[in-house]
Formats: C-alpha cells, structure tokens, sequence
C-alpha cells in the first residue's frame, strides 16, 4: 500500500508540473494585459498570442501632441472681442460707457482707460486747441487689416503715452475724464493734425457737419465688431466718402 501511494503522488506531481508549464497563470496574463505586454514572456517583435491592438497596449501609448493654428481673414469678427489680428475693444476699461453720435468719428460718454486698438507707434500725445477738452492723441496701426491707417482719441483724455513709444493692445494710451465733452475718436489724417473727414478725398467734412461722416461710421463698425456698443443709428445717410485705402466691411 505505501509503493502504491507513492507512485500516485509521484503521478501527481507530474500532471501538476505539466498543466503549469502549458497554461500560463491567471495573474500573469493579467499583468501582461494592463502594461501592454505580451503573454507567456514573449517581448516586443516576437510573434505573440495576444492582439497587439489590446486594452493594454493602448493604455502606454504616448499621446501626439498636435499644435492647431487658426488664422482669421482680415476683419473677420472672432466672437471674443477681436477684428483682425490683434484688435481689441480699446474702450474695455471705461466705466459708465455711453455711445453718443457719429461725426467725424464717434462720441462718447464715461471715464476710464482708453487702449490701444493693437500695435501700433504713437505719432502725437498731447493738447490740441481745435479740440474741445484739449487731448489729442494719435497712433498709426502696425498690424492688422488697417495697417497703416491712424486713429485719433481727442477731447476729455489726458495722455498715458510719448510721441514714437510703440504700443499694443494692451498699452493705456490715455485716461477719459467725465468732462462736458466726452471723447470722440476715429480715423485721422496721415499727418495726424485732425480728423480724414476733413480732407477732399474724403468729402471735405469739417467740426460743422453735415453728420455721420462716412469715415465716421466706417470706424463705428470696426469699434462694434469689437464688442463696442452702437453709436445711435443716424436718420440721415452717412455723408462725404470712404476712401478706397480704409476698409469697407469688418465682418
């Protein structure tokens, strides 16, 4: 009886060393699964019983990094306060904004800080007695689709900024106090002296009328695209001309 006992545990243990060395464990299977391994040992680049596409194999994957660049057309209206590379809404900051009549450009109420559309090289910081309120400043835009053009923010400001000091949108140019006259800002000549309204190519239009300019409601539009409120909307048709360097339509 013991021979007999020990041939059947010998005989056991050999079917257990069998059935061990043929099925791989459960544990290690599952290990393999969640690194992305192979089972039953096999490395990389050997034939493995597994599909490479597993659960496992995605999981260690490295992620692609993939950069997205989205250009707008020029004037194209981004939803987010934006025309065009790199405007913003320069009257962002001021408190109490109230959008008065278009003239020569476009009036307002309130106080605050007044920004700059976007790059640009400041071509006068200072008084101007044609004015009331005595600011005058003016910057030619760098960028964009109004590269090239000036703007002026005259009457109730005070001057943040120096003649040739580049600036962006982001730069303080000039503070609106609540004077008796608001501001008015717009386009300006090239030499920056005054408003475009006032020279021949643009209808000759002066500080007497008749209003809204042409160039004054062509700015109007480029400030609402921006997020600006509406001026309020004029009875009469717009007079004088746009010349063809401004941009007709800003989304």
């Amino acid at each position: 009886m013991a021979v007999t006992g020990l041939a059947a545990l010998v005989c056991g243990w050999v079917a257990a060393a069998a059935w061990m060395t043929g099925v791989p464990h459960a544990t290690g299977v599952d290990q393999a699964d969640e690194f992305g391994l192979p089972a039953n040992g096999t490395h990389q680049g050997a034939a493995s019983p597994r599909p490479t596409a597993s659960r496992g194999a995605q999981a260690i994957q490295q992620p692609k990094i993939v950069r997205i660049t989205v250009a707008n057309r020029p004037g194209q209206h981004r939803g987010s306060g934006q025309a065009g590379p790199g405007y913003l809404n320069p009257l962002r900051g001021v408190s109490g904004l109230v959008p008065e009549r278009i003239d020569e450009g476009v009036d307002f109420g309130g106080s605050g800080p007044v920004y700059a559309l976007g790059d640009a090289v400041i071509t006068n910081a200072g008084g101007n007695s044609g004015w009331p309120g005595g600011g005058w400043i003016t910057y030619q835009l760098t960028d964009g689709p109004a590269a090239g053009l000036m703007v002026y923010v005259a009457e109730d400001v005070t001057p943040a900024v120096e003649v040739g000091q580049h600036v962006s949108s982001s730069t303080v140019i000039a503070n609106m106090f609540a004077g008796a006259d608001g501001i008015e800002t717009g386009w300006a000549q090239p030499s920056g002296v005054s408003a475009e309204s006032e020279l021949p190519e643009a209808g000759g239009i002066g500080g007497s009328g008749p209003f809204p300019t042409k160039v004054g409601v062509n700015f109007d539009q480029l400030l609402q695209a921006l997020g600006v409120p509406a001026a309020p909307a004029p009875l009469e048709p717009a007079y004088g001309v746009l010349p063809a360097n401004y941009p007709a339509s800003w989304g």
